[in-house]
């Protein structure tokens, strides 16, 4: 290949660009974009947002088990609540060795099983301060005994029913332990790949510490989770605002009280015809019952009267939306007129 030899004229050319700065000598860097991966299944972010009402069940539930089991083990546990997230339940039941109490519960009316997860050297400690121990760690973990096993079984009875009473700010559930497990290849709570919300705690002694974990399955939540997000919260909240201070000026709002002594139909030729002391007579008599309407609307019955030379209404029921009339006793007379 012959070598390609620029001319004088073509040097000159280049060399009159180069003073004059039109050619860049530095080769142009271009900037390497780097590629991020994403996983589509990762739901984490939506969390804080779309359950944001539930914080407020776990703060309360810490207070709740932290009474309890002071009152119960007759000494000063300090339950917090740790953090929550969202993970793939595969992965939450990675996290745990063989023994660990595993308890599996329901939450009515809610769809499915939740889960709460007992860590084995919390386990051996709480059993030791019911039998009057200090809880004192275990230095090797060995396999529950059934009557270990029915100690926690109480236990979680109880820190369920607390669980209850904290979901009731939010959303109101009935809980029942369904059943529990010290191995993580017979639960099934969801499938591998599900995602799950988990929420930790810690329970600290004197002489231990350890955590509780709940599982929930996303799945379980997410029909009602409008209800938890926080634009949900502030309305309701807003709606209770505007709802009291709405019953408050109603109470001092005047309204139109008639009491409808009785009917007539007549035609228009019979209205015409009438003359001084003509007589209507109506369909009802002194001792039959009148209807009573508030602006127009049928809403009580009672009987006619006079109290202290005035013409007055006794009531005596109460008509129902449904048309029926309930009777409920009253015995106050109101001004009524015809």
């Amino acid at each position: 290949m012959s070598e390609q030899i620029l001319s004088q004229e073509e040097i000159d050319a280049l060399l009159s660009a180069m003073a004059k700065g039109e050619v860049d000598l530095e080769e142009e860097k271009k900037e390497e974009l780097e590629v991020k991966s994403y996983d589509l299944t990762s739901q984490g972010i939506m969390l804080r947002d779309q359950f944001y009402a539930l914080e407020e069940v776990y703060d309360r539930f810490a207070g709740l088990l932290q009474n309890s089991l002071s009152s119960s083990l007759r000494r000063a546990i300090e339950v917090e609540f740790i953090s929550t997230e969202m993970v793939k339940f595969k992965d939450f039941l990675r996290g745990f060795s063989n023994p660990t109490s595993y308890n599996i519960f329901n939450m009515e009316p809610l769809i499915g099983s939740a889960m709460l997860v007992i860590e084995p050297g919390l386990v051996f400690s709480l059993i030791d301060c019911m039998f009057g121990g200090s809880g004192k760690p275990v230095t090797r973990v060995r396999e529950f005994t059934l009557i270990e096993q029915r100690v926690m079984r109480r236990f979680v009875v109880e820190v369920l029913q607390n669980l209850e009473k904290a979901w009731e700010v939010v959303y109101s559930v009935k809980i029942s332990l369904k059943k529990t497990e010290t191995k993580s290849q017979f639960i099934h709570l969801v499938a591998p790949d599900d995602l799950v919300i988990v929420v930790v705690f810690s329970v600290n002694g004197k002489e231990f510490s350890g955590n509780l974990h709940l599982c929930i399955s996303y799945l379980m939540l997410e029909p009602i989770k409008d209800k938890f997000s926080s634009t949900y919260l502030r309305e309701k909240d807003i709606g209770h605002t505007w709802d009291s201070r709405l019953q408050e000026l109603l109470k001092d709002t005047q309204v139109s009280v008639t009491a409808e002594l009785g009917r007539t139909v007549h035609t228009v030729r019979d209205l015409l015809n009438l003359q001084v002391e003509d007589v209507l007579k109506l369909n009802t008599g002194p001792q039959d019952p009148v209807t009573v309407k508030v602006e127009g609307i049928p809403k009580f019955r009672g009987l006619p009267g006079v109290v202290k030379g005035s013409r007055a209404v006794q009531i005596t029921g109460l008509i129902s939306q449904k048309g029926g009339i309930n009777n409920h006793g009253y015995s106050g007379c109101n001004p009524g007129k015809e």
